[in-house]
């Protein structure tokens, strides 16, 4: 059984009463699943081994689920249960566990650690697991072109002692090694980087045998010997990421697990006898601002678009209070977590003296269209025009937003507004802070801010570097101060932190719980006999 230790997890079982009236989770809605599997039957297997079948309902979608390069909330989702890492997190709780590792690092010196491999691992193939695997995975992983490479610039070196023991050489000591050894998915050395997009093989319990744009399928791996098998004969995940299909699935009793419960469908799925996990996350919409265009190199002028926009009332309506406002970079969840000390309290008239001082009278808003973002944009077009602007609000898809606005070299947008959650690789305030504001494309690029503000940038990355080195209250006041200067300058900076809200058909499924970021986990969830 999965461990019940919680951070900040808030669990709501609702409408108790009414779960005789639903056991397979459905009402009498006829619902349209988007190609929704039928349930299986829950008879166990002979000796007692993997039955039943569970259905996802799946909020994202993604053509890459190449484990070096992904950052989709879908195939991270999915290859937890099929990849492993050296460690593993249970994303319940951020409990690191040794997966391909068989055992915790073992310290030879401050800067230098071993770790050995599982012995018999094998790949869903019937190959052995060697070092030369890792190290190849390792390469992938950290390669200029990855997204990953910026959560690993305290390593000088990882190399073979022999074909089970990889040798972990530090530039200066860091306190949570294995933690980002989670993010190294190893694969096979052989694998080509076209396999590993379309169709990866890892050592987990589950194994892939489908993946389409609508689809995933898994089964149990026969090869896995690690401590968390599979417990059911078949993984099928629906892509649907409209909010209505997802809602018609679960209550037409396709799917059994509902990603990203929308909080007006909240009493819907109560009362169709659904459990529903809330837990307190990472998810956000952010501001994002292009700092190589006047006035938004200028920090005093991005602090004033979050103080002209009620951001407590953007909770209270569009997400029906589901949702923390912003103290700071981190959420109140993060252990790390402290008030910032430059808070933007709801003031129009305080920001509308900014905006008429930087001479700014229009600006152009990009957002994404996703719906619960799309959701956000009246108010903050209404908010933003009480303080004496003329807000243009253009909608598209996010890979439009970033390919056509962000990712060019010479950006000309003004202000984005898009979601983000880096917490599926952790919550390190190491990942999440890298990830927005390290020497990547966010800063260089996206925000020009390494640019435009290459002193506060460089004091960040400092911070950053001293903290991650540092335990328990040396490191939270050290990230306190990263976290102030964040908000203080504030080229990207999240309105609000959502409450991420799962769906349950717990009739029918248990060892489940929700989780505090994108993506589903089911490892070990099971079928009731």
């Amino acid at each position: 059984m999965r461990s019940s230790k919680r951070w900040a997890k808030a669990t709501a079982v609702i409408a108790a009463a009414m779960l005789a009236l639903s056991a397979c989770g459905g009402g009498n809605d006829d619902g349209g699943g988007g190609g929704g599997s039928e349930t299986t039957g829950s008879t166990t297997t002979d000796g007692g081994g993997p039955s039943g079948q569970i259905n996802l309902g799946v909020a994202y979608e993604t053509t890459n689920y190449d484990p070096s390069t992904t950052s989709s909330a879908l195939a991270m989702g999915t290859n937890w249960h099929v990849m492993e890492g050296l460690y593993e997190f249970d994303m319940a709780t951020y409990e690191v566990y040794p997966a391909l590792a068989d055992g915790e690092p073992v310290k030879i010196s401050e800067t230098e650690y071993e770790i050995t491999l599982r012995d018999g691992a094998k790949f869903s193939d019937g190959t052995e697991v060697t070092t030369a695997d890792v190290l190849e995975s390792w390469a992938r992983t950290t390669h200029e072109t990855s997204i990953y490479k910026q959560f690993f610039t305290f390593v000088d070196s990882l190399e073979a002692k022999d074909d089970t023991t990889i040798t972990v050489k530090l530039k200066y000591p860091f306190a949570g090694l294995a933690d980002r050894l989670v993010n190294v998915k190893i694969i096979p050395a052989s694998s080509t980087q076209d396999e590993m997009t379309a169709h990866p093989i890892g050592t987990g319990p589950f194994k892939y045998t489908e993946i389409s744009n609508t689809a995933i399928e898994a089964v149990p791996n026969e090869h896995y010997n690690g401590t968390k098998p599979a417990q059911v004969e078949l993984m099928h995940w629906d892509v649907l990421k409209d909010d209505s299909a997802r809602l018609s699935a679960a209550l037409g009793g396709t799917i059994d697990v509902m990603e990203t419960v929308p909080s007006a469908t909240k009493d819907q799925l109560a009362s169709a006898g659904w459990t529903l996990d809330e837990v307190p996350g990472y998810n956000n919409a952010f501001l994002m601002f292009n700092t190589s265009k006047e006035p938004y190199d200028n920090a005093e002028v991005r602090r004033a678009f979050h103080q002209a926009i009620d951001r407590q009332g953007l909770v209270d309506t569009a997400l029906a209070g589901d949702a923390i406002v912003a103290t700071s970079f981190l959420p109140e969840a993060n252990p790390m977590y402290s008030q910032a000390a430059t808070q933007f309290d709801y003031d129009t008239e305080a920001a509308a003296e900014v905006f008429k001082k930087a001479g700014l009278t229009e600006i152009t808003l990009i957002s994404t269209d996703h719906p619960w973002v799309a959701n956000l944009t009246p108010q903050i077009r209404q908010d933003l025009e009480a303080a004496g602007l003329t807000v243009n609000v253009q909608s598209m898809a996010s890979g439009d937003l970033y390919a056509n606005f962000a990712d060019v070299d010479n950006p000309t947008y003004d202000i984005a507004l898009a979601p983000g959650d880096p917490s599926v690789f952790g919550q390190d305030p190491g990942i999440i802070i890298d990830w927005w504001y390290g020497d990547n494309v966010w800063t260089q690029q996206r925000t020009s801010w390494a640019k435009s503000a290459p002193e506060a940038f460089q004091k960040l990355q400092e911070i950053s570097t001293e903290a991650s080195q540092l335990t328990g209250d040396e490191a939270k006041a050290k990230w306190a101060e990263a976290l102030d200067l964040i908000s203080e300058e504030a080229p990207i900076f999240p309105l609000f932190h959502r409450t991420m809200i799962t769906g349950f058909n717990k009739d029918k499924l248990e060892n489940v719980d929700g989780i505090g970021t994108t993506g589903l986990e089911l490892v070990g969830a099971s079928v009731k006999n």
